[in-house]
Order: structure tokens, then C-alpha cells, then sequence
């Protein structure tokens, strides 16, 4: 049932986390097919460079046997050219075969998957796995090929079958063409089958792959929490942010000179010395927070100016730590200046009074 449930594509992050664990969808009957059909058409392609080197070889040893036998040294010291197709043959299917990899699911790293796994040393896991429905799988999957492959033999033997009595009356040069032309239709054809094969399998394991990633609508949310954040939690953070804000601009209101309000909706608290500029909105807010800028402001003696159009104005043409614009520059002015007048005959009076 949990399978089933499994409709949806897999996400790129699940699919960037299978491909760290080194899953891929990859055939190796693929990457052997191409690997063996390159080295047939390039052993096929050299034939006769490699006969013409066999040749010379031969000629050679029974050369130096009859006239130098105690000088005679094995072949494999004095002949490396002999090698040449093999090692030809064995780099092209090296190369072939890399690229095949490559090609299929990517220059794929996973450390992970080289991590030691002592299950893989357990004989019984190995006898399980031996004896196991994939095993079976895989013992039908290659014995297809191989009817196959023995078919083709079977079939050019058969046709060719009675050209073997003439074979008798030709030269060692036509008996080794019609040799080397039956083992290389041979075997280009069975490559050919390997290759089929491989191809179709490829498709399957891409397939099966798939299906393998696919996820449920709860893999999604769980991805989605683990990749977003849970919204609880992140709920729970930008509010604690918020709440953090509103602290330190409760704080700031302290250093305001002068508290704009409308009256009770809205109050905007405005710094301003002889430094700066302009005046700067150090806190705002409206309905409980205003009352919060209120007390504040009453507790530290800050004054209170109730003017509704201004406020309106400062609060929403004005974010916190914002000048305000050059319109309102004349409006503020004007409270400013009232403040500090009523202030400085506060002073003089408090001075009067104390003298």
C-alpha cells in the first residue's frame, strides 16, 4: 500500500540525494554491449595489419632458430608489436565503455556507497541473495542473449556448412579469409544482440528508477519542511522578530523629541538634534502599540503634539529609521519650534521660581 501511494514525481532535491548515494539509472549490459561491438569493428578494421604482424613474427623466429637457436628469446621480450591489437582493442572498449557510463547517468561520486559494509563479507546474505528472485531475474535476463548469440552461431554454421569439403583443395590464405569472415559475422551479429538487449534493458532500469523515486504527497511535505522550514516553527520565529522589533523601537522611543499623535489611532515618534538633518521616525505604530508610545513617552516627558493629518501623513508615507519627506519638513518645524520655546520658558520659570 505504501508503494501505491507513491504517485507523484520525484522532486530534484530527491533525486540530487539519490545520486549522492550513487543511484543512478544505469545499465551495465549496455556499457558491455557498446564496449564489445567496439572492439570487434576495431579488430575487424585491423585484421589485416594484425596478420601481416603475425606473419612477420613467425618468419622471424624460425629465422633466428635455425641460424641463432642459443640467442632465441621468448616472444612475448622480443615481439611487443604482437600486443599492438589486443591492447588497441582493450583501450577502445575502455573508452567506449567510460563514456557509455558516463553517458547514461553522469561522473557520478559517492563515498557513501564505499563505505565499508561488513553485510556484504556475510555468506548467508550472499546465499540469500544468490538464491534470490533478482538472481533469478537476472539468470533469465542473460540466457535470452545467449539462445540468441547461439542461434546466429548455429545458423552460420548451418549455411556454411557445405562449402567445408572445398576447403580442402584451397590455399592456407582462402581457409583462414573464410575463418576470420564466419567468426566476424559472428560476431558482430551477437554484438549486435548484446547491444539490442542492453538497450531495452537500459530502458527498464530507467524505468524502475523512476518508480523507485517516486514519492507521496507526505514525502513532499516532509521534504518541504525539511527544505522550507517547518511553518510552525517559522511562524514562531518571524514573531519572536517581531516581537524583538518592537522592543528595541519601544526603546528608541526614549531618545524621540517629540510624539506625534491622532490622538488615540496612531502616534509617531520623531528624533531630531542639531546634527541631524532632518528628523527621523524612531517608532510608530497604531491602537495598542500607539498606546505603548504613549505611556512611554508620558513616562520619560516626552511631549505629546495631537495633529491627525500629520500622523496620517508619518505613518504611512514613513518606515522606522526613515526621514521624513521634504513636504512635511515646513508642519514639523513649527511643532519643533513651539516645543523648545515652551521648554525654555519652563526653564526660565523653574529658574525664577528657584531663585
Amino acid at each position: 500500500m505504501a508503494d501505491q501511494n507513491k504517485t507523484e514525481k520525484a522532486t530534484p532535491r530527491r533525486r540530487q540525494k539519490a545520486r549522492e548515494k550513487g543511484q543512478v539509472a544505469r545499465s551495465r549490459d549496455l556499457i558491455a554491449g557498446l564496449a564489445t561491438m567496439a572492439a570487434v569493428l576495431l579488430l575487424f578494421w585491423q585484421l589485416g595489419a594484425f596478420a601481416a604482424d603475425w606473419r612477420s613474427f613467425l618468419r622471424q623466429l624460425l629465422t633466428e632458430a635455425a641460424t641463432r637457436p642459443e640467442q632465441l628469446v621468448p616472444a612475448w621480450r622480443s615481439q611487443f608489436v604482437l600486443y599492438r591489437g589486443l591492447a588497441v582493442a582493450a583501450a577502445m572498449s575502455w573508452l567506449v565503455a567510460c563514456a557509455a557510463g558516463v553517458a547514461q547517468g553522469g561522473l557520478v561520486i559517492a563515498p557513501s556507497a564505499l563505505a565499508p559494509n561488513l553485510n556484504r563479507l556475510n555468506p548467508a546474505t550472499r546465499v540469500e541473495q544468490l538464491f534470490s528472485v533478482a538472481a533469478v531475474s537476472r539468470l533469465l535476463k542473460s540466457l535470452l542473449p545467449t539462445a540468441a548469440i547461439l542461434y546466429i552461431a548455429w545458423g552460420a554454421m548451418a549455411r556454411d556448412w557445405g562449402q567445408l569439403p572445398a576447403l580442402l583443395h584451397s590455399s592456407g590464405y582462402g581457409v583462414m579469409s573464410f575463418v576470420a569472415l564466419g567468426l566476424f559475422e559472428v560476431a558482430w551479429k551477437s554484438a549486435m544482440v548484446l547491444l539490442i538487449w542492453s538497450a531495452a534493458d537500459y530502458l527498464f532500469e530507467r524505468w524502475r528508477h523512476e518508480n523507485e523515486l517516486k514519492m507521496s504527497r507526505q514525502d513532499l511535505r516532509d521534504e518541504f519542511k525539511e527544505t522550507e522550514g517547518n511553518p510552525a516553527v517559522k511562524m514562531r520565529i518571524r514573531r519572536l522578530q517581531r516581537q524583538a522589533r518592537r522592543r528595541r523601537m519601544l526603546k528608541d522611543v526614549e531618545r524621540a523629541a517629540v510624539v506625534i499623535t491622532n490622538p488615540t489611532e496612531f502616534a509617531i515618534a520623531l528624533e531630531f538634534n542639531m546634527e541631524m538633518e532632518a528628523p527621523v521616525v524612531v517608532a510608530k505604530g497604531r491602537s495598542l502599540l500607539a498606546q505603548q508610545i504613549r505611556e512611554i513617552a508620558l513616562w520619560h516627558g516626552i511631549p505629546l503634539v495631537e495633529n491627525p493629518p500629520l500622523a496620517h501623513a508619518l505613518y504611512r508615507a514613513v518606515e522606522v529609521g526613515q526621514t521624513i519627506p521634504p513636504k512635511l519638513y515646513a508642519v514639523v518645524a513649527e511643532i519643533l519650534a513651539a516645543i523648545w520655546r515652551a521648554q525654555a520658558r519652563a526653564q526660565q520659570s523653574a529658574a525664577r521660581a528657584g531663585s
